[in-house]
């Protein structure tokens, strides 16, 4: 396995890409808008300068990383002759079968067909094709050429050595795959979402403020940051869909979105991508600051 397409050049699809071109691989990143591209490609060689700085990598690990990657416009052109796709695109099933079924169309016949989801039915995507045994969930954690963790998930059809096949590529990445069966919210996002959630019902029932809701969170269970600002960078409208996932999908009312996300979202009020959220972003230091409808 060499070549690797990415459908979709935005946060996790650009990282994605980094991590597959900086061990190696040949990597078609695809993406309908050559503006997204070139964002993507600044973001990577962005992320690559950081890693000089850092002395994790050297000058040439950079031009190599990126003369590994090959931007598209067309899906066919990008998919052409490759073993392994990622979709990375939007957290929208109806996007997501669309794409998979013209992936189904186009792609050779052993090319394994993988999705980024986050919470989406991994056996749903794949009826939509005529290789639901090679379909399969690559689940990477954002700041993907940081976060060590890829859950990958089988779908009901999934075989035994697709599933080898995408453990191995992972540790190949450097990265630490944990195998997970398809069911609502998989494993990190059924038990993160539901405490996001909590949180912030927590906030809208007045039980205590933002900066003290993530300061239990951060300093009494040892998260590296509170859920609140954790939700603002997932982005607002991201976990409101995977909550509606998992409410769906259960049918139980523990995972029923809180009023408040509700309204937050549809309001634009999205996180870190809208600017604002539970905090205030954009103000151009690194200092967390409450969002003035929460600030006290």
């Amino acid at each position: 396995m060499k070549n690797i397409a990415v459908i979709g050049s935005g946060t996790m699809g650009n990282g994605i890409a980094h991590v597959f071109a900086q061990n190696g691989y040949n990597v078609s990143l695809v993406d309908i808008s050559e503006d997204a591209l070139k964002k993507a490609l600044a973001t990577i060689e962005k992320n690559l300068d950081r890693q000089i700085k850092k002395e994790a990598i050297s000058e040439d690990d950079k031009k190599n990383t990126l003369a590994n990657i090959t931007t598209f416009t067309s899906t066919e052109e990008g998919v052409k002759n490759v073993d392994l796709v990622v979709e990375a695109a939007t957290e929208n099933i109806d996007l997501k079968l669309k794409i998979f079924q013209n992936l189904d169309k186009i792609c050779g016949p052993e090319t394994i067909l993988a999705t980024n989801t986050s919470s989406i039915s991994i056996t749903k995507i794949a009826a939509v094709t005529e290789r639901s045994e090679k379909v399969i969930g690559m689940h990477f954690m954002n700041p993907v050429p940081v976060m060590k963790l890829v859950e990958v998930i089988r779908g009901y059809n999934t075989t035994d050595e697709v599933t080898s096949t995408i453990m191995e590529l992972s540790k190949n990445l450097g990265k630490v795959p944990v195998e997970v069966n398809d069911y609502p919210g998989f494993i990190a996002n059924r038990i993160l979402m539901p405490m996001i959630n909590e949180a912030i019902e927590s906030l809208y029932e007045g039980v205590a403020g933002v900066e003290e809701i993530d300061t239990v969170m951060k300093l009494g269970m040892a998260h590296p940051m509170g859920p609140l600002q954790l939700a603002d960078f997932i982005g607002l409208d991201v976990c409101l869909s995977i909550l509606n996932v998992l409410y769906e999908g259960f049918g139980n009312p523990k995972y029923a979105p809180c009023p408040l996300l509700v309204n937050m979202v549809e309001a634009g009020h999205k996180g870190v991508k809208s600017g604002s959220g539970f905090y205030s972003w954009g103000h151009g230091t690194k200092d967390l600051i409450v969002a003035d409808r929460f600030a006290k």
